[in-house]
């Protein structure tokens, strides 16, 4: 599972509202409804993101297990 809460956390601290951030990175509104419902967003987005943010993945997202792994062993 995907959560992006280092990205909303980083908003936070740059005192920029989604809307801010949307038009700033340049990303539909459609992206970031999926955002914000936790869906997966592909890559080239999460490089525009962080281009537009000059920041790193693990300031946008990061990986939490949702346990499915360990049920398939």
């Amino acid at each position: 599972m995907v959560s992006y809460k280092p990205l909303w956390v980083l908003l936070v601290q740059r005192d920029m509202t989604k809307a801010d951030f949307r038009r700033e990175a340049g990303i539909s509104s459609n992206t970031l409804t999926r955002m914000n419902k936790g869906e997966e967003i592909s890559l080239t987005l999460l490089n525009k993101i962080c281009a537009a943010l000059k920041c790193n993945y693990s300031d946008v997202i990061e990986y939490i297990p949702d346990g499915s792994e360990d049920q398939q062993k």
